[in-house]
């Protein structure tokens, strides 16, 4: 049997190429960033062509770094960015536009319109997800209505329309034209209960069936890779980026949550088999599909800005050099001296689901220095997950006991304390915080039996630090309320 499993990580801001042993260790890792693209306020975009050159690349260095071949891996899984979205063209690979990110408001004008015609919620039951600029389907809407010439192509069949996965599989393969379930189900054209495109979702849209790829499983052998250093490798795992952290954190079982810290924030509680609308804000999505296995679905609560907050304080205003510098910055201060930020940039998603919200700054004094702001960044991402957390356990009726977290964000040890404080949950960090690699890789080793079944993955997950809450409930409950405070003055601040 080949040693090794390797797992392609196209993220938001860069493309990573892992690979990992039967224990679940990293043994290589090669990352490369790409550019972000702001045409416009609101507007984000990616090089298509640029994410594939910095996949080869990865995928390169990190087989030279490990000193390893094709014939020592023995398959490859792919975790992405979910609701990005790309459209090319179906004989030359061409991308007819850069891809539209995942935090991209341009087609808010369409969720107005869709909104006042028959409410947020008018395709939950048939999707699980609100009306929202988040999800791809209107991205897609928008590229057929805005690229000259796109709708007639896509309707004479000579376009193909995906999410990241779909285009990396496309591209390395050649010939598949694939999505696996969990990233279909971030576009609002699937039905969540057939696990199959909704006809009446794709009539609303305007979205002809002959762009959309088709349907896989999260966990099957799909194809082989066609060239490059990685040629004859069978791709046998797809998971979108947040349901591959659920599964590298072997969160199998109903009312198993985890957290990951990245760009922006991710909450996913495992469910079950059965999907659980939300009442609360969140959204229903599919968590994974193993093979022929029933898909298990879960709870989300999807926060855009998180880790971007930290490089927002370093690029855009200049507040550190480096995103590492930002936890002793804030920690030189005791407290965030009333200070808080909403990091609205391109609105708020759960529980609020507010397009309209911009950031906001608030509490500020001439006591405040950019200590004070360092530490309310960091606190943000933690007030916006309790705002999740809170949520969740209202549709879900389980009380957490522990949150499983990782993501970069979580080495930030006065985050993860502070962030154990204001739920007033223990916080648990694993030993492998590559947890959205190691999904893709679990998902395409249980595909190929490198893996033998779930319990095999079980074994290989274990503690590697704990948080306790330490805060008197008196001062939990003060600080949140001033960041409740702080969240209504950012909602309608676009008229």
């Amino acid at each position: 049997m080949n040693q090794y499993i390797g797992a392609i990580d196209q993220g938001t801001t860069s493309s990573r190429f892992i690979i990992f042993d039967a224990a679940g260790r990293v043994i290589a890792c090669a990352q490369k960033e790409h550019q972000q693209i702001y045409p416009q306020p609101g507007w984000v975009e990616h090089s298509p062509l640029e994410i594939l050159r910095s996949t080869d690349a990865v995928i390169a260095e990190a087989l030279v770094a490990a000193n390893l071949t094709a014939r020592d891996i023995a398959c490859v899984g792919i975790t992405n960015q979910r609701e990005t979205s790309v459209l090319w063209d179906r004989e030359t690979g061409e991308p007819l536009h850069n891809a539209l990110v995942w935090q991209d408001t341009r087609v808010d004008a369409l969720v107005a319109y869709f909104t006042a015609q028959s409410g947020k919620d008018a395709f939950r039951d048939r999707t699980g997800l609100p009306l929202a600029s988040y999800f791809s389907g209107l991205k897609l809407r928008w590229l057929l209505d805005n690229v000259p010439g796109a709708r007639a192509k896509a309707e004479r069949g000579e376009l193909r329309f995906g999410t990241i996965d779909s285009w990396l599989v496309s591209h390395l393969t050649r010939s598949q034209h694939i999505t696996d379930v969990t990233n279909a189900s971030r576009t609002q054209l699937m039905n969540l209960s057939s696990l199959s495109w909704d006809e009446e979702m794709l009539k609303v849209f305007k979205i002809p069936a002959s762009v959309l790829p088709r349907i896989v499983s999260s966990s099957e052998v799909y194809a082989e890779i066609a060239h490059g250093p990685l040629k004859g490798v069978p791709i046998a795992g797809i998971l979108g980026d947040q349901q591959a952290a659920l599964v590298g954190q072997t969160c199998f079982e109903a009312g198993e949550a985890k957290n990951t810290y990245g760009t922006g924030c991710f909450m996913l509680m495992n469910t079950g088999t059965r999907p659980v609308p939300s009442a609360a804000g969140l959204v229903t999505t599919v968590a994974y599909k193993l093979g022929q296995q029933p898909a298990h679905y879960a709870l989300e609560g999807s926060i855009a800005i998180s880790g971007a907050l930290v490089q927002w304080l370093r690029d855009n205003l200049g507040l550190i050099h480096q995103s590492s510098e930002i936890e002793p910055l804030a920690a030189s201060v005791a407290d965030n001296g009333d200070v808080y930020i909403v990091p609205a940039f391109s609105g708020l998603y759960a529980p609020y689901w507010k397009e309209h919200a911009r950031g906001v700054i608030a509490g500020l004094t001439r006591y405040a220095t950019k200590a004070h702001i360092a530490r309310a960044a960091l606190e943000a991402t933690a007030y916006q997950t309790r705002d999740v957390l809170a949520a969740m356990e209202q549709d879900s009726g389980i009380r957490l006991a522990e949150l499983r977290v990782d993501g970069g964000m979580v080495v930030n040890e006065l985050l993860m304390q502070f962030q154990a404080d204001i739920l007033d949950v223990t916080v648990v960090r694993p030993r492998v915080t590559e947890t959205t690699a190691l999904g893709a890789a679990y998902a395409a080793g249980l595909a190929t039996g490198y893996w033998k079944d779930t319990s095999d993955l079980k074994r290989n997950w274990g503690i590697e630090r704990r948080w306790e809450p330490a805060m008197a409930k008196e001062q939990r409950s003060r600080l949140y309320a001033s960041w409740q405070k702080a969240v209504a003055r950012a909602v309608n601040w676009v008229e």
